[in-house]
């Protein structure tokens, strides 16, 4: 999946205010600076990213899968959460479960259908909470369709790598029902209920 707060980029402005000086019962105008903070862009490192998912398989075991290719970024600030933003694109063609005949087949008409729906998109719409936990709310797209979740995430940690770039780490899971999406294949024998996690880090801008 390609396209869920924290330092922000300072932009200094001259801002007129007027008083009176008292000794001399004039006025002047005199510019204060003030600061004008805005979210901080991170872009998603995929190498340092994982999309997994799970559904229940014959109601006895629960079967797990995974995309390897994504790309997204977010705007995040700390101070005001709702400033915030996200963007995720998936590719459907890396769904991966360590099984190819079952790869080919959930890339194909009854599932992802990949080759006429190559993109799985999400848009936030709001984030609320504090710079630890927060919840994103946004549509995703999935075979044509939207639908608006909300997705609770979790602040891991921040900071320098080696090289560096300053990163920050967040995870959160959330689920769909694949057939609000008409992925109604194997209605008795796989779950309708698909928990997606989230576990991304980015490098700020």
């Amino acid at each position: 999946m390609k396209q869920i707060t924290l330092l922000a980029l300072p932009i200094l402005f001259a801002a007129p205010f007027l008083f009176t000086d008292r000794d001399t019962d004039t006025t002047a105008n005199i510019l204060v600076p003030t600061a004008i903070v805005k979210p901080a862009t991170y872009q998603i490192d995929p190498s340092h990213s994982w999309i997994l998912f799970k559904v229940k398989h014959l109601n006895i075991g629960t079967a797990w899968g995974s995309f390897g290719s994504f790309q997204g970024s977010f705007a995040l600030d700390a101070e005001k959460p709702s400033e915030s933003s996200v963007t995720l694109t998936i590719e459907a063609d890396s769904v991966s479960t360590n099984n190819k005949k079952r790869d080919d087949h959930l890339k194909g008409p009854d599932f992802f259908n990949a080759r006429e729906f190559p993109s799985i998109l999400f848009e936030s719409t709001g984030v609320k909470g504090k710079a630890e936990d927060f919840e994103i709310t946004g549509t995703i797209e999935l075979l044509g369709k939207k639908k608006e979740i909300s997705v609770p995430m979790h602040k891991v940690g921040e900071g320098e790598d080696p090289w560096g770039n300053h990163r920050a780490g967040f995870e959160g899971s959330f689920t769909v029902n694949r057939h609000d999406f008409g992925m109604d294949f194997m209605k008795d024998g796989l779950g309708a209920e698909v928990t997606l996690t989230l576990a991304f880090e980015g490098t700020r801008e």
